[in-house]
């Protein structure tokens, strides 16, 4: 089949993951772009990204814990729209549980580190450019400059720690948010940062010129399968057990004949 809808002009580290774990699942979200309704995990991910992005966008001497507080209203009323709070089932008590949380959250920031002290080039930076042929765009959480000049990605997780024998897939992102800055900036960061703020943890790997090359040659060659299955008109499905566990589109793959794992 043709697809009415053109294909999309840039490809994200999110939606190059929808497209590795099932080519089908990234025809849905990114090409028919059928509306993936928020859980309230995403939706208290989105809201601490915002007052952690506030804080950091004002002067270093004024990034205390009670204007970071300050931000909170703000995220409730730019976040939680009337379409969010339906998808999600926000009443009181879970309204309580996103505030208690966000400032748990918000002091365990303050005892991982002082923003006070953290010099950065952008936060929610947005980075777009051609990579090794595809058309890459990337939005960094912070782009930090440390003492010695050089550059460290940080990237803040709302979820659970990660098993630490899967720290391949853990940094796959960051790691491709270092190849874009390498062919932005033309200076590649040198570290990566993933703090798990709800965890007062974080977790660091240095950034090699093998390993950013290898994301950034994935990357290319998913573009271009990309491109050859919008022409033919079909995005095969590669239904797995991890692959279906929460994604958004298994009842529609199920309605068309997809043996999808699970219930």
């Amino acid at each position: 089949m043709a697809f009415e809808q053109p294909l999309p002009q840039s490809l994200s580290p999110s939606r190059l993951a929808d497209f590795q774990a099932c080519p089908r699942r990234y025809q849905h979200a990114s090409i028919e772009r059928i509306p993936q309704p928020a859980t309230y995990a995403t939706a208290k991910g989105r809201f601490v990204h915002y007052v952690f992005e506030r804080l950091h966008q004002l002067p270093a001497d004024e990034r205390t814990i009670d204007r970071t507080r300050d931000f909170v209203a703000s995220a409730a009323d730019e976040i939680l729209t009337d379409d969010v709070r339906q998808e999600i089932a926000l009443d009181d008590a879970m309204m309580t549980r996103l505030l208690d949380e966000t400032d748990t959250i918000i002091a365990r920031y303050f005892e991982m580190e002082d923003p006070k002290e953290v010099q950065h080039e952008g936060v929610e930076l947005r980075i777009g450019v051609d990579v090794k042929g595809a058309p890459l765009y990337g939005i960094l959480d912070r782009l930090d400059r440390e003492e010695d000049g050089s550059l460290t990605i940080v990237d803040y997780k709302t979820g659970g720690l990660p098993n630490r024998n899967y720290d391949s897939h853990t940094f796959a992102n960051a790691e491709l948010y270092a190849a874009l800055c390498e062919a932005h900036l033309g200076e590649r960061p040198t570290k990566i940062r993933l703090m798990y703020v709800a965890h007062g943890q974080s977790i660091e790997r240095p950034v090699s010129e093998v390993v950013t090359n290898a994301r950034a040659q994935a990357a290319a060659g998913a573009w271009s399968r990309i491109t050859r299955y919008y022409d033919e008109g079909d995005f095969p499905a590669t239904p797995s057990t991890n692959s279906c566990r929460f994604c958004a589109f298994k009842d529609r793959c199920r309605a068309n004949g997809v043996a999808v794992p699970g219930r």
